[in-house]
């Protein structure tokens, strides 16, 4: 007997700019307390970018690298983790490298609000767990 995939989460409304900054602020607020300088992008249910914020002192190739977590999450309605883990897998997961504009490093994460996707965040400048701790930090302020 197979078990059937389950439907990826339906696509909603586009987060607001209000909610956008409070969710930009908690992992603001995560990477300050580690010390860490962080660009963070949330893009809205249709990919576009919404709010985008860099502390002091952060790379600059992780200005890029966060809009395009956060741009990969929202696409493909899933964690860039997902892709992370599928190519350190090996075998057929490796398949996830030519899928355009997917991010393989975590740090990008779907934003939910009444189970539809409203947006996602993307956070880069440190080690990519670290980068998906701040994200998560964001998406937790949406309960």
């Amino acid at each position: 007997m197979s078990t059937l995939p389950s439907l990826p989460l339906p696509y909603g409304t586009p987060i607001t700019l209000e909610l956008a900054r409070t969710v930009a602020a908690a992992a603001e607020a995560e990477a300050a307390k580690n010390q860490w300088p962080m660009a963070i992008a949330i893009v809205d249910s249709t990919g576009h970018l919404a709010l985008f914020q860099r502390t002091d002192g952060t790379q600059l190739a992780s200005m890029d690298i966060a809009i395009a977590k956060a741009k990969s999450a929202v696409n493909y309605r899933r964690s860039t983790k997902v892709f992370e883990d599928m190519i350190a897998a090996g075998g057929a997961g490796v398949r996830a490298l030519s899928l355009p504009g997917a991010m393989a490093v975590e740090g990008g994460l779907l934003l939910v609000k009444n189970g539809a996707i409203i947006g996602a965040i993307g956070v880069s400048g440190m080690r990519s767990v670290d980068d998906g701790v701040v994200a998560q930090a964001g998406v937790d302020t949406l309960g």
